[in-house]
């Protein structure tokens, strides 16, 4: 198949892209599997609450088991007291990875890829950088292609390009082989290299 090419000079042409990475139909069902999986293997298992050994209270029984009229209790612990332990607490060791095969991954790339090419939010250009660490230089270059919300895919991230993208809004700047699901969708507009785009179809292959 074919898809539109931004030259050096700014004009267009078409160059041949591979079917089976940028002409698959799409599948919201794995898409949205792929993005939950990666979101939840990027979370920290950081979070702790005590259980009712862990609060600090006294072990003292609070009244005698009978007589009084009362439920029986035994300690200020208790989860069903104010102050008391979680039954379950949260652990700073629990997991949240989910496995994801590698090819279910790749074809959900794919997937994301071919449906932004079909909507002409996916942008081919020949090449892409920028002279010098300059913010300037960089928005000047957006702006004549008539990006705003951009994600830039190089086959390796340009020190100068990388730099001068740091402290402008909503303008990412990666490599090929780093790229990934949710960069994809967050960003109105993809600007892929020539370069990168070669590498993401050797590996997407």
């Amino acid at each position: 198949m074919e898809a539109k090419c931004i030259g050096s000079d700014g004009t267009t042409s078409n160059i041949s892209v591979s079917e089976s990475v940028f002409g698959r139909d799409y599948n919201e069902t794995l898409v949205h599997q792929i993005i939950t999986a990666y979101m939840s293997n990027a979370r920290q298992g950081t979070r702790a609450q005590k259980g009712r050994s862990d609060v600090t209270k006294s072990t003292h029984k609070l009244w005698r088991q009978k007589g009084t009229g009362r439920a029986r209790v035994g300690a200020a612990s208790n989860p069903l007291w104010r102050g008391g332990g979680r039954i379950f607490p949260s652990s700073p060791m629990e997991n949240f990875a989910h496995k994801v095969n590698k090819k279910m991954y790749r074809a959900g790339i794919c997937t994301i890829l071919s449906r932004l090419l079909s909507e002409n939010r996916l942008h081919l250009i020949e090449e892409f950088s920028v002279d010098t660490p300059k913010t300037k230089e960089l928005i000047n270059k957006l702006e004549a292609l008539n990006f705003k919300n951009v994600l830039i895919i190089t086959e390796q991230v340009n020190n100068n390009l990388y730099l001068s993208s740091r402290n402008v809004p909503m303008v990412s700047v990666i490599d090929a082989l780093h790229m990934d699901p949710i960069n994809l969708i967050k960003h109105n507009d993809i600007l892929m290299s020539r370069e990168a785009l070669v590498k993401i179809e050797e590996m997407l292959k």
